[in-house]
């Protein structure tokens, strides 16, 4: 199997992190960082309802910029927008199967004209994908 056969799904972490006042505003990057670790090891067994094997790529901002990537997980830290560095990212999977998780209404709007699939925080969070 290539690369390119394996699906992508991009994480809008910002969006996915504030979809829930747990306090994540105290530490973004801290909470940046749970996420990442709640998503390792999910790419082997499936993400949002998509079998395995996934390739996921969680994109950071702000004050996130320095979570590292961990196995499973790719990390971009965008070097502005984070909504322009997920769609720089499904722009360069052009072509393959892709699964962006954002609330984002513009950002949905944005990726879905580029082709890809959109979830809402709550695929990856737990409970239904709905908004």
């Amino acid at each position: 199997m290539t690369e390119r056969s394996v699906p992508l799904i991009v994480v809008d972490a910002a969006n996915v992190v504030g979809s829930v006042p747990d306090g994540w505003w105290r530490d973004r990057r801290g909470a940046a960082e749970r996420l990442r670790d709640a998503l390792a090891g999910r790419g082997g067994t499936g993400l949002a309802g998509w079998a395995p094997p996934v390739e996921i790529v969680m994109v950071v901002e702000g004050a996130a910029r320095g979570v590292e990537p961990v196995p499973g997980v790719r990390v971009e830290a965008a070097a502005g927008s984070g909504d322009d560095t997920i769609v720089e990212v499904v722009r360069a999977a052009a072509g393959r199967r892709c699964l962006v998780v954002t609330a984002d209404r513009e950002l949905r709007r944005r990726v879905g004209a580029l082709g890809a699939e959109v979830v809402g925080p709550r695929a990856v969070r737990g409970g239904p994908t709905g908004e």
